[in-house]
């Protein structure tokens, strides 16, 4: 009886500790983004160029679906290896605050755990195509 009960007891114990990984944590938000004017201000030279979108797509699925998820919602599978919520891309209220500047700003310079991918995404028309192609995601 003694052992049934430990045993049983343990494995309940077990089971609790396990689902303790599976539920969701809730997420920190990240402050502010603090960026440069002169990337604020920055005009899209490519703005109205749709042949971009599929090589911003391409970038997208190579460099931010990870975190991001598939259609930007940040449901992506490292999102949940992150401390801070890596936000929804595709949330039209956010879209419509932030110039094309700085969406560049936060794609490419990052910040935090963000990465840096100035090194990645070497070429402006590309960087820009990145841009353009996450305007597509807006809901």
């Amino acid at each position: 009886m003694n052992i049934r009960f430990f045993s049983i007891t343990a494995l309940l114990l077990g089971a609790l500790a396990l689902m303790a990984f599976m539920i969701p944590q809730e997420k920190k938000k990240g402050g502010p983004w603090e960026i440069p004017q002169e990337y604020v201000s920055m005009e899209n030279p490519y703005k109205d160029d749709a042949s971009l979108e599929k090589y911003g797509k391409q970038e997208y699925m190579k460099h931010c679906r990870s975190c991001h998820g598939n259609i930007g919602e940040g449901d992506g599978p490292k999102a949940r290896n992150l401390e801070f919520d890596p936000g929804n891309l595709s949330d039209a209220a956010w879209q419509d605050k932030v110039t094309d500047g700085e969406l560049y700003y936060m794609s490419i310079i990052g910040r935090d755990e963000m990465p840096n991918y100035e090194s990645k995404i070497t070429d402006e028309e590309t960087r820009w195509a990145l841009v353009n192609y996450l305007r597509t995601l807006k809901k």
